[in-house]
């Protein structure tokens, strides 16, 4: 099997090293930036170009591990190409390849990605679509090569784990972002929440958000919440630390 990457970003990047690691064969790096699929190539052995003209014709398998705005613009210069096109985002549906390939997809690790964190594709979830049962059987199949939690899904359910993990983990991120400021300003490490933060997440796992929820807001505490408020300096946080607050105290007011 040949497998080309249409991109070179983070997750390129980790989905190429499972596969290297699972014995399956890249073929090809494209990236518009020269450097990157150069490097990637380079790790794996394989051949690389930053013209989409010079991508690989036959392979079996395309992944295309783009910016949801690049599939519109990069997808149309690669319809005489032979094989089964995937992408790897979240919230673009599978039809964006209707038209332009037989054989096609979608291949989405939910998961969030750093090029140089390794990660345990082990446990991924891998949410699968595809446009029959052929292609479907073929993704699977590569899919569990890599990942004991792999599930076909449609589009609209795709959507909806995607936003989901928006809540769930950029967004939560930006709160580690924002208390990490808070503690800047009176010389403490973020690290004090570290403990914290992994009892929070470890908690979850037993019972749900719902029950694991605790802090000022639920009861929706005043004279905490207000002395808190105060605390804060930039408007947009004050802003978010109401707004939160009055959204978590709306769940168990009743």
């Amino acid at each position: 099997m040949q497998i080309v990457f249409i991109g070179a970003g983070n997750l390129a990047t980790q989905l190429a090293k499972v596969f290297y690691e699972k014995g399956l064969n890249i073929a090809q790096f494209y990236s518009r930036t020269e450097e990157s699929a150069r490097a990637l190539a380079a790790q794996f052995g394989a051949e690389f170009t930053n013209s989409l003209q010079d991508v690989k014709r036959k392979a079996d398998l395309y992944i295309c591990a783009l910016k949801d705005d690049a599939l519109s613009e990069v997808l149309p210069q690669l319809t005489d190409c032979e094989g089964i096109f995937v992408h790897t985002a979240g919230s673009v549906a599978m039809n964006i390849f209707e038209g332009l390939f037989k054989n096609f997809g979608v291949f989405y690790p939910l998961q969030t990605f750093s090029k140089n964190k390794k990660v345990d594709f082990g446990k991924i979830p891998i949410l699968i679509e595809a446009n029959n049962a052929k292609t479907e059987k073929f993704l699977l199949t590569t899919a569990k090569k890599l990942s004991r939690n792999v599930h076909v899904i449609h589009s609209g359910q795709r959507a909806a784990v995607h936003l989901s993990a928006v809540f769930a983990c950029n967004f939560v991120n930006r709160m580690y972002v924002l208390a990490k400021k808070i503690l800047e300003k009176e010389d403490l490490p973020f690290e004090i929440l570290l403990p914290l933060i992994d009892e929070t997440a470890e908690k979850i796992h037993g019972i749900s958000p719902l029950e694991a929820q605790t802090g000022p807001a639920v009861r929706y505490d005043k004279t905490i919440i207000d002395k808190q408020l105060k605390m804060i300096e930039n408007p947009l946080t004050k802003e978010i630390y109401e707004k939160i607050s009055k959204s978590i105290h709306a769940e168990y007011r009743y």
